[in-house]
């Protein structure tokens, strides 16, 4: 089973224009509401994409009701830890005339030490039977920095993790060795300390995470070349050429998804990859995020490159 859990889903308001002006008066020509935000992205597309899932989030007030509802019309196997503060509500703007993509982020309110407790103990039962698990999303305000590594500790020994997460969250992880962490190039920047203005910083910050523990190191950078490190090997990975892109909004997350369905599927980690990016680049052509198929992703695998990078 492949275990997702997080404490900050979102309950997501997709709105499309013909035309967007900031400073005007905009009518949408579409308006979506959906579960959305890392961890029920990540439960819906290892949903999408067949197997055994359960995933574990935090909800609260009408609009954690909204994503409970929306899971489960979904299918996505929930164990959804009931809190006092409501579900944070965040936006989408898709402007089709430019097919540029604005995203209105509500922070996740803090969360009270009681119901970290009862998610942490609901993580440990359904963390039993995980072979792996995605734990992802930043923490809500006043969360320790070491949750995850707290999460991972509890968890089964034998459990294979990917992290997407960033900054003290990720860093009190590695020594507890994760398979893969994912953050995107953005996030790198902000968990380290040093500009990431160069090709070589780049590969230096990752390495830097490989050398704190963890074992490989996924870099995406929006829709074009991915970063792969381990201790003794480097690789680019390139994405097919995107014709239409419909909504870009949890691409990331479906990276995510991707790389732990293969691992469990029986792929190393490198095909693991080539899968994961797959998946982020089907989400491209989906309105709702994380609406994957499995034989399109098999498909666009076969076109994705992988090439070895140079020390």
């Amino acid at each position: 089973m492949i275990l997702a859990a997080g404490l900050t889903p979102a309950w997501q308001q997709i709105l499309a224009f013909d035309q967007f002006a900031t400073g005007e008066v905009n009518r949408a020509s579409e308006a979506h509401w959906c579960a959305s935000g890392k961890v029920a992205n990540v439960g819906i597309a290892l949903t999408r994409l067949g197997g055994p899932t359960r995933t574990v989030c935090a909800v609260g007030g009408r609009s954690g009701e909204a994503i409970r509802s929306d899971l489960d019309r979904l299918g996505v196997s929930t164990r959804a830890i009931e809190v006092a503060a409501p579900t944070r509500v965040c936006t989408t703007i898709l402007d089709r005339s430019t097919e540029r993509t604005t995203e209105l982020v509500e922070n996740a309110a803090p969360i009270s030490a009681a119901e970290l407790e009862s998610f942490h103990a609901a993580w440990s039962e359904e963390a039993r039977g995980a072979t792996h698990a995605v734990l992802c999303g930043s923490l809500p305000a006043g969360t320790p920095a070491d949750f995850y590594r707290r999460l991972m500790s509890t968890g089964n020994r034998e459990t294979q993790y990917i992290l997407d997460c960033r900054g003290a969250e990720l860093l009190e992880a590695l020594p507890l060795h994760p398979l893969v962490v994912k953050p995107n190039l953005e996030e790198l920047g902000r968990t380290g300390t040093a500009p990431l203005d160069t090709e070589a910083s780049i590969w230096s910050a990752m390495r830097g995470l490989n050398e704190r523990g963890a074992e490989w190191v996924v870099i995406s950078q929006g829709g074009g070349l991915l970063r792969v490190s381990s201790r003794t090997e480097r690789y680019r990975v390139t994405p097919p050429r995107a014709e239409v892109v419909v909504n870009p909004i949890g691409c990331g997350d479906c990276l995510a998804a991707g790389i732990a369905w293969r691992l469990r599927d029986g792929g190393d980690v490198i095909d693991a990859v080539r899968f994961g990016v797959a998946a982020a680049f089907d989400n491209l052509g989906q309105l709702l995020p994380a609406r994957l198929d499995i034989d399109r992703v098999r498909e666009i695998a076969a076109r994705v490159s992988v090439e070895r990078a140079g020390e």
